[in-house]
């Protein structure tokens, strides 16, 4: 027998949301099991700093982003 593991989905996707520039702004994903998530800006991986937090917990990964600009959106 030959098993290979579901990969893991979006449950919730990211929702779009509205902040101030200036502001910060949390975006939040559910998946269907843990795993790692990498978050990106086009074809640019996101890394951690000042302006970039990242949290993940189980299922639920969220990206905080700081001081916003018009550029993020």
């Amino acid at each position: 027998l030959c098993f290979s593991a579901l990969p893991a989905l979006f449950k919730e996707e990211l929702r779009d949301e509205e902040a101030k520039e200036g502001e910060a702004v949390t975006l939040r994903c559910e998946l269907t099991k843990p795993a790692p998530v990498e978050w990106k800006k086009g074809h640019t991986a996101l890394k951690p700093s000042e302006k970039y937090k990242m949290r993940q917990k189980d299922v639920t990964a969220e990206l905080v982003i700081h001081d916003l600009a018009e550029s993020d959106a």
